[in-house]
């Protein structure tokens, strides 16, 4: 099950290191954030520091759930740690896609993305 766990788990780690591409390093172009449903440049420009920050906590998340998914290959403590970090990573992942979901069907598809493997890792590893 940890096998099936860090595939799964991957996809929730790119998906949020993709969130944060697109919040913290390309948000101000037009292609971006209209992604986000913010129609104008000056909009965009508005919200910066907010997506920025966002971008960060996605990428932190990532970062978390990643060195998490290597522990899992380790034994004892280190293979502790590793689920630690991937159920902890993971679980935040799944309550911020479900928050995501909760604000309006323009953002389901993005929701799912983040909510679908986030939960499917997060289930493989709690009862594995």
């Amino acid at each position: 099950m940890l096998i099936a766990a860090t595939v799964v788990g991957i996809l929730a780690v790119l998906f949020h290191v993709a969130a944060f591409v697109l919040e913290s390093v390309l948000w101000t172009r037009p292609a971006v954030f209209a992604r986000f449903n913010i129609a104008t440049q000056q909009e965009a420009e508005t919200i910066r520091p907010m997506a920025y920050n966002q971008g960060f906590y996605n990428l932190a998340l990532a970062i978390g759930v990643a060195v998490g998914l290597v522990l899992l290959t380790r034994d004892g403590d280190a293979l502790i740690v590793g689920k630690t970090l991937v159920i902890f990573g993971t679980a935040c992942m799944a309550v911020a896609g479900s928050v995501l979901m909760s604000t309006g069907r323009q953002y389901l598809k993005s929701a799912v993305g983040q909510f679908v493997p986030a939960i499917v890792t997060l289930a493989l590893v709690a009862f594995s």
